[in-house]
């Protein structure tokens, strides 16, 4: 061995022995990281060609992160706008959130910024934090998968939501604006006489309202609940209709976790599995004690993970996703192989009902991973109030530019109690942290970890978290027209 190679030999030894005992978390920053783009793409919808925005990962649209892989992540804006991506229900530190100028700016096009940071496990996922984008579909999946989803012995399919208009989300936001979305009013949903002059629920189930604490829920006149402010051109699963659904192929007798995500505008979905039961394991990446039934609803922003056990016999099962309030739907077909596919029409034969005004779902959902018991340090009403004409929505009385931030110390435990005095039902969505649901109208609970709750017209639902890192955090509505038009605070924690 001449000196040279023996030199060479030496130095890589070290560097092996050195490498030996480096932390892991060192050692995984020499892992590349994942490549992620912000891109225009081409749709086939109903046969017309729609240009979209999209987030391409390594494998097509979104990221899989496998147990135990950290968020590296290197995101380039391949639009010719800029962009900034936000990482919905996961913790980054705040610099890495995503929300424009909050800390960071937009990247600008051709632009590329680096993430890394350790992510939860469950079922997640990215967009734009810039509404009009979103509403254009510049959002992906982000499935982070756990050791027992590695071990467990059964097939993942992911179901991703939105709803689709032809026209720019500019023109949109001006049809909703001026009145002329469309979209229907529950005024006669379901055989609720909603606008009766004994109260605009009069005749629904009122037993998970019995201690609602305030006098108005009975005295709404004859306004109506508002479901839907647009009607959209097409509802969409995995980026397809019904017309020409993705089928996924399956075994017969196999078990399915079934992860959906409403990534939609300004929809919310029942999730109708049919013929083959289901069970929710999750919602918002966080385990439940399961749930059985083969109808449940999320809302935008949400996440279901659901599992379910097809039955051993060769079939197709369709997984349909019902727009509320109306009889349009979307979905995807599970199908064994040589299975007859037959045709779903997009049209359902009747309305689909209103989501969870009662919260009766959202009463069923226990927590398996608490919060700890602790004192309350800080508690806020938070308001939630606007309406259709003129088309304004509100935090606190006020739009976001004239916000009052709700503060907080790091390491607090905060109550946030959301008040919906509007006719329309709000997913809150709150960056940075988890919280768990502990008072549903007035009824204590220890409900479902989330980091977005639905809360429907004349309710008040509070949740518990403790205040995490000192920044300014987003809290919004997850109804992008509600969002665009203002209903947006921070949640600003001090050190």
């Amino acid at each position: 061995m001449n000196t040279l190679s023996r030199r060479g030999f030496l130095a890589a030894s070290a560097a092996a022995l050195a490498a030996a005992h480096l932390p892991r978390a060192v050692m995984a920053q020499a892992v590349a990281p994942l490549g992620l783009s912000a891109e225009a793409r081409t749709l086939d919808i109903n046969g017309r060609a729609a240009t979209v925005f999209g987030l391409a990962g390594p494998k097509g649209q979104g990221l899989i992160l496998d147990a135990g892989q950290r968020f590296q992540v290197d995101l380039t804006n391949n639009l010719d706008v800029g962009t900034i991506i936000h990482w919905h229900g996961q913790i980054p530190p705040n610099a890495q959130d995503g929300v424009p100028d909050m800390p960071m700016p937009m990247l600008k096009p051709g632009e590329t910024r680096s993430y890394d940071f350790a992510p939860l496990a469950g079922t997640y996922w990215m967009h734009s934090h810039v509404p009009i984008q979103e509403m254009n579909l510049l959002a992906a999946p982000l499935i982070v998968r756990s050791a027992e989803d590695a071990a467990a012995d059964r097939q993942e399919v992911t179901l991703f939501l939105h709803d689709f208009a032809f026209k720019t989300p500019e023109e949109v936001m001006a049809e909703i604006s001026d009145g002329h979305g469309g979209g229907h009013d529950a005024s006669s949903m379901h055989g609720m006489p909603m606008g009766g002059g004994t109260g605009a629920m009069r005749g629904m189930d009122h037993g998970a309202m019995g201690n609602m604490p305030m006098g108005g829920m009975m005295d709404m006149g004859d306004m109506a609940m508002d479901l839907n402010d647009y009607d959209w051109d097409a509802y969409l699963a995995n980026d397809r209709t019904l017309s020409d659904p993705e089928v996924v192929r399956v075994e017969r007798g196999g078990r399915i976790r079934l992860r959906v995500i409403n990534a939609a505008a300004a929809t919310v979905f029942w999730i109708d599995t049919g013929a083959a039961p289901a069970r929710v394991i999750a919602v918002d990446g966080h385990n439940v004690r399961p749930v059985a039934g083969s109808r449940f609803g999320v809302a935008m922003g949400q996440r279901l993970d659901l599992e379910l056990d097809l039955p051993n016999e060769a079939g197709a099962w369709p997984i349909l996703a019902l727009r509320e309030g109306a009889r349009e739907r979307t979905g995807i077909i599970l199908a064994t192989s040589g299975a007859e596919v037959a045709r779903v029409p997009e049209l359902a034969d009747q309305d689909a009902p209103a989501f969870d005004v009662d919260l009766s779902q959202e009463l069923s959902f226990e927590a398996l991973d608490n919060l700890p018991d602790r004192p309350v340090d800080r508690s806020q009403m938070v308001m939630l109030g606007g309406m259709m004409q003129p088309y304004v929505w509100t935090i606190d009385g006020a739009v976001w530019g004239q916000h009052r931030p709700i503060k907080a110390k790091a390491g607090e435990r905060v109550l946030l109690g959301f008040h919906n005095m509007s006719m329309m039902g709000h997913p809150m969505h709150l960056h940075g942290h988890v919280f768990q649901v502990v008072d549903i109208n007035g009824r204590k609970v220890k409900g479902a970890r989330r980091d977005t709750v639905y809360v429907p017209p004349m309710s008040m639902v509070t949740v518990a978290l403790d205040a995490g890192e000192a920044a300014r955090w987003m809290l919004h509505c997850h109804h992008m027209p509600h969002l665009e038009t203002g209903m947006m605070t921070e949640f600003a924690i001090s050190a």
